[in-house]
């Protein structure tokens, strides 16, 4: 159990150490208003408690993502422990974190207009396409997972599609409701059930029988599938995920202080790298990986999750903790459609308001993930894991321009950036739902689209600073 113990301690030092350097560099005031006073609508941009705000961005930005990704990610074997650790404190965690902060000092602005201001005015029209593509996705695969999981729960005693079209319902409600309705009332509580459940899977795991594999970088997958660049696309909430980016503003208009950002940002991206290994080591203990791809061959990683719930704690506890796994993805699903909504008003110019407007939105989005549902889970989720990683490398790079043109320290941010760029292209280049060219052509084709890559962002980036963009609004 070294491995496991010594990378939650480090994950939680991350957060007082890395975490306050980040802030640091930053450099929060608590002297600006932040949107939630300066652009109160009493729908999207409302004053919420610190604590609400933090519970409501886990449970935002903890999706299927730390409990799926981190079971099919342990197929890989105990390097995924590397990758949830650094990934999380040194590239989501400071992706999340930037993403909320700029978004603060610009309005609450989401990513598409960030992208806009600063990497230049056709890359806010690509973004914004690149946005809604991935929260269509995100909230498609987030009513799937938590409906196959409720049918197992139930031992399919109730039509699927009935449960389905609850779902659909509840993620209605949030996305065309004022934010403090059912969102700020319900999310304490839903909180609460997911970090009962997820606490209860790790110390029952700690006091088991059963043996968390130490670190080796031995590529242990059954189907002997390339370490890099397809763990990085398998583990994503829970290390580094794109979606994140989408979700932080919708905090950004809610937050009190800029003070509070690093709890609530950087914070609570480490609580959910926190889920996301305690789900990883509980799969590597409990299967191997032939057995663990049976199980998620035949039905999805909600027949693992149900599997390792039941064998740790028994049928009523092992209930709960399913109960948290359905949490995960239905509190980020509703917020997916709900920052879909908001990035088309935003990009329309279409205010918020009246119903009437949130409902011409909210009604295509639905009839469209609804057709999606019909298409096979393990191809949305090859698509929304490569959307997902593209719109973290967007993240930073909007992350580092910021920095750059303040004079700031913008390697912290860069440095992801240029890896996740390659691993996109490298990604996107060798596999089936891509180009299909060979893996060694990959990485070498790969390498000089992120080189050239990073040429135009610094020529973008000198232009910027000649012209004294204007970074915060």
């Amino acid at each position: 159990m070294i491995t496991f113990i010594v990378s939650i301690i480090l994950l939680i030092v991350a957060y007082f150490t890395y975490g306050k350097f980040i802030d640091k560099l930053f450099a929060p005031s608590d002297e600006r208003s932040t949107p939630a006073y300066a652009n109160n609508d009493g729908v999207d941009y409302v004053p919420m408690s610190k604590q609400k705000n933090a519970m409501i961005q886990l449970l935002n930005i903890a999706g299927t993502g730390p409990i799926f990704g981190p079971i099919m990610g342990a197929l890989f074997g105990p390097v995924a422990f590397l990758w949830i650790v650094l990934g999380s404190i040194f590239a989501g965690a400071v992706h999340d974190y930037l993403t909320g902060m700029i978004s603060i000092r610009n309005k609450g602005a989401h990513i598409p207009e960030l992208a806009g201001r600063f990497l230049g005015k056709a890359s806010r029209h690509i973004v914004n396409a690149f946005s809604l593509l991935l929260l269509i996705l995100v909230g498609t695969v987030f009513v799937t997972t938590p409906a196959s999981l409720i049918d197992i729960l139930l031992d399919q005693r109730i039509a699927f599609s009935i449960i389905l079209g609850t779902i659909f319902l509840y993620f209605f409600l949030s996305t065309v409701l004022p934010i403090d309705k059912i969102i700020g009332r319900i999310y304490p509580i839903l909180g609460a059930i997911l970090l009962i459940g997820t606490v209860a899977i790790g110390i029952s795991l700690l006091f088991s029988d059963y043996k968390i594999p130490e670190l080796n970088v031995t590529n242990m997958h059954p189907d002997n599938l390339p370490v890099i660049p397809i763990l990085f696309f398998t583990i994503t909430c829970g290390a580094l995920s794109g979606f994140h980016a989408t979700q932080s503003p919708i905090i950004s208009r809610t937050t009190q202080k800029e003070s509070q950002g690093r709890y609530i940002f950087y914070g609570m991206m480490i609580a959910e790298a926190i889920i996301a290994m305690i789900w990883a080591a509980a799969a590597m203990s409990l299967f191997d990986g032939q057995t663990l791809s049976g199980i998620i061959a035949e039905g999805t990683a909600s027949a693992a999750v149900n599997e390792i719930a039941i064998t740790l704690l028994g049928a009523i506890a092992g209930t709960i903790a399913v109960l948290g796994a359905i949490v995960l993805p239905i509190t980020s699903g509703d917020t997916a459609f709900r920052a879909a909504r908001s990035i088309i008003a935003d990009y329309l110019n279409i205010g918020q308001k009246k119903i009437f407007n949130r409902l011409a939105i909210a009604i295509p989005l639905f009839a469209i993930s609804y057709i999606l549902t019909k298409i096979d889970f393990n191809i949305l989720w090859r698509y929304f894991s490569w959307a997902n990683q593209a719109t973290a490398v967007i993240a930073l790079w909007i992350a580092t321009m910021y920095l750059f043109v303040k004079g700031k320290n913008y390697f912290v941010s860069m440095v992801p950036a240029i890896f996740m760029s390659y691993m996109v292209f490298v990604y996107i280049l060798n596999a089936q739902i891509g180009f299909r060219l060979e893996l060694n052509v990959s990485f070498i084709i790969g390498a000089i689209l992120t080189v050239i890559l990073t040429f135009l962002f610094f020529k973008k980036a000198q232009t910027n600073k000649t012209n004294k963009l204007k970074v915060d609004m």
